[in-house]
């Protein structure tokens, strides 16, 4: 036990302190050119603002169709269909066999009427649009060729972004911020344009997301009679569609006039060069008291609070050529994962840039999300996500009740609700052990009896379900999980898949550490935990390596079975490792990986992070840093920090280099899995006692890190 609580302080070197403002400044996005790949992002962790070359959304459908859209999004906007035929997940559901011989509905059919519905319903909703308007003499809107010496920066330090360029050769400045306490965007624009009343915003409501695209869809302007944007007062806009109800409002009246059912006009009297304005979004009329200068000054300040605590990694005087990618990466990294991923409902896996599955919370990719929170200091926004996994138990218990098993089931795809969404995500189990993950690492940084009580219900139930999950097969005297089952790497027969290797592992380490949690509340071990942990199946293998599926144990035989999620490394690198994991056969199957693994036809950004883990824990330092740094598929990172993903669509064989269209304009879960591995290859896991131990020791690294925490 004190072992634990010594690897769990935060890790420092003993050397000079880290100049933090320089660190992070010198990784400022600059941007001078208009780049559709170049969307900047000003938040609060649940509500964002994402702003193209002019620090608005002026070219929306430009950045839409070339690159990362520019949207308005918070996690507290949900819209719901009517629902008239009354559609159920078991009007989704089909029947399949479990080990027992038992049968029972999950609601796999997604592409059924019902099945539709229940995915696309609740979906997140973009909150508007907000754009520079300008009188071009030619009588034609604002095009980006419009744009002339642009000069844009984001400010980490600060959380501003600064917009400079000229139109028809006058001078325009725009500054943009987000408050950190309510949902408020602030906008200051200064030039001769706007005193000439030929300059001012455009604010405009689309019905929504089109629903026809479950990845970066745009922008729905279609059927306006469907959905209502009232001017209630001179400064408030009240929004409704489909029973939702949200309003906008300004900091002043006078600004507001309306030009078209879903169109306002944002403009000061004339002869003021300088348009000031901030934007209020909220589910109620709620007052909007805040000015630009107070906006502007409290995003300073909590930013500047924020890289002040907290961990940081300084590589200067490294002359390893990656040295300055992989610090540029950690900063920015850890600005846009502050920024938008920890809202009133966790993320979906793109956070607040644009939406993906109908912006759906993947409860599987929470660990990717969120772990790295803690790693590196910053507790308080790990307890956010996990402040809704809490609020969520009563429907987490009555899924788990449904499934006839004791605890806390929770679903892999849903909205605010808890409900699960039909398709693949009822079958996908590797969510479930999480919570005692996530709730361990804030225990190791603060080990008091405060904690233990506050996550208890977390914890024990979760791992309740988690003993109920698993069926003893008399026949082998061993429990069994699956069918049925989709496993991490979601490929295999769903329907007879059973006892994949990582799943298993996680299963017994996440028991055993519920154990510990029972020990530490004064409570008796659990007897059928321990049972299950002692009788669980093995980690399967073939040809001395670990395969990703008993039942399908073909890994190194078929390369059909080669892509996708490597999980086969998960026991040892995402988890700390145990009796069940040989590390001579886990280094055989990371060989085997790093040599025979399909890296083309479809890959994720965490896998390569993933891999990473493997390599560091092995003592395998190089090869973990060139697989967390290759440019590889879906692990390219553009300027601005985002690593996008392409479509896993096989191409033929004649395809063109670069075929392949975008299917997802950014991915949150490569900036998180990126920072988790990289607090694991500086600081270290319990029992490492090697300084740096995912860096290789050739002279080429300087390293100074302070603020983080030891991984498990």
């Amino acid at each position: 036990m004190l072992l634990t609580l010594i690897c769990a302080l935060p890790f420092t070197r003993a050397a000079e302190k880290i100049d933090r403002h320089a660190l992070v400044t010198r990784h400022n996005p600059h941007i001078t050119k208009v780049d559709p790949d170049a969307t900047l992002t000003v938040g609060n962790s649940g509500f964002a603002f994402g702003c193209d070359i002019t620090g608005m959304q002026t070219f929306a459908e430009f950045h839409h169709r070339n690159g990362i859209p520019t949207e308005i999004l918070s996690r507290w906007c949900w819209v719901t269909d009517p629902n008239p035929n009354n559609y159920t997940l078991a009007d989704a559901s089909k029947p399949y066999k479990h080990p027992d011989g038992t049968e029972q509905p999950y609601a796999t059919l997604a592409s059924t009427p019902a099945g539709q519905y229940l995915r696309t319903n609740p979906r997140n909703h973009p909150l508007g649009q907000l754009a520079l308007e300008y009188d071009k003499a030619d009588g034609t809107p604002l095009a980006p060729e419009d744009i002339q010496e642009p000069n844009q920066t984001l400010d980490l330090w600060t959380g501003i972004v600064t917009s400079q360029f000229k139109l028809d050769g006058v001078p325009v400045n725009i500054e943009t911020a987000c408050n950190q306490g309510t949902d408020t965007v602030a906008i200051i624009i200064t030039s001769k344009l706007v005193a000439d009343g030929k300059l001012r915003l455009r604010l405009a409501f689309p019905r929504g997301h089109k629903l026809d695209v479950k990845n970066t869809p745009g922008l729905d302007w279609s059927h306006p009679a469907t959905h209502s944007s009232e001017l209630l007062m001179p400064d408030l806009i009240e929004r409704q569609i489909s029973g939702t109800k949200y309003h906008v409002r300004l900091d002043r009246p006078g600004l507001l006039t309306k030009t078209s059912p879903h169109v306002f006009k944002i403009q000061d009297a004339p002869g003021k060069s300088l348009l000031e304005v901030t934007l209020r979004f909220s589910s109620q009329q709620e007052k909007n008291e805040l000015s630009t200068a107070s906006v502007f000054a409290g995003a300073t300040l909590h930013w500047q609070k924020f890289w002040e605590s907290g961990g940081a990694i300084d590589f200067t005087g490294s002359t390893n050529p990656l040295a300055k990618k992989v610090e540029e990466r950690i900063v920015l990294s850890q600005y846009l994962m502050a920024v938008q991923m920890a809202g009133d409902v966790p993320p979906q896996e793109s956070g607040l840039t644009c939406s993906t599955w109908y912006g759906k919370h993947h409860t599987e990719m929470i660990w990717w999300h969120a772990a790295h929170f803690p790693l590196f200091g910053r507790d308080a926004l790990l307890e956010k996500n996990l402040e809704w996994y809490q609020a969520q138990l009563p429907a987490a218990r009555e899924l788990a009740k449904f499934r006839g098993w004791k605890g806390a089931r929770w679903a892999k795809m849903t909205g605010p609700d808890m409900r699960e969404s039909p398709g693949g995500p009822p079958l996908i189990v590797w969510n479930q052990p999480h919570m005692v993950y996530l709730c361990e690492l804030l225990y190791r940084n603060n080990p008091t009896p405060a904690t233990l009580a506050k996550y208890r219900d977390l914890v024990l139930e979760t791992a309740d379900c988690l003993a109920s999950m698993v069926w003893f097969d008399p026949a082998r005297k061993q429990y069994v999980l699956g069918p049925p089952l989709w496993i991490a790497q979601e490929i295999g027969d769903q329907a007879t898949s059973q006892n994949p290797g990582f799943e298993l592992s996680y299963w017994r380490w996440a028991l055993d550490m519920a154990q510990q949690w029972r020990t530490r509340l004064g409570l008796p071990r659990d007897e059928k935990w321990d049972h299950v942990i002692a009788h669980l199946a093995p980690i399967p293998q073939r040809h001395g390596m670990y395969v990703a599926l008993e039942s399908q144990p073909d890994t190194w035989d078929n390369i059909e079975s080669r892509h996708d999620h490597p999980q086969m490394l998960m026991p040892l690198g995402f988890l700390p490792g145990g009796p069940d994991v040989d590390r001579a056969t886990m280094d055989r199957t990371l060989t085997g990986v790093l040599k025979q693994w399909d890296w083309e036809t479809k890959i994720w950004g965490w896998d390569y992070p993933l891999v990473a883990m493997t390599a560091t824990r092995l003592g395998r330092p190089a090869e973990a840093i060139e697989v967390l740094m290759r440019e590889g598929p879906n692990n390219k990172y553009l300027p601005t920090g985002h690593a996008p993903v392409r479509s896993d669509e096989a191409l033929p064989k004649d395809a063109p280099p670069g075929a392949r269209k975008r299917e997802i304009a950014v991915y949150l879960p490569a900036n998180g899995s990126f920072l988790a591995t990289i607090a694991l290859m500086v600081a270290g896991w319990d029992g490492c006692t090697e300084e740096f131990p995912g860096f290789p020791k050739d002279g080429s690294w300087q390293i100074r890190a302070e603020g983080l925490h030891r991984s498990l």
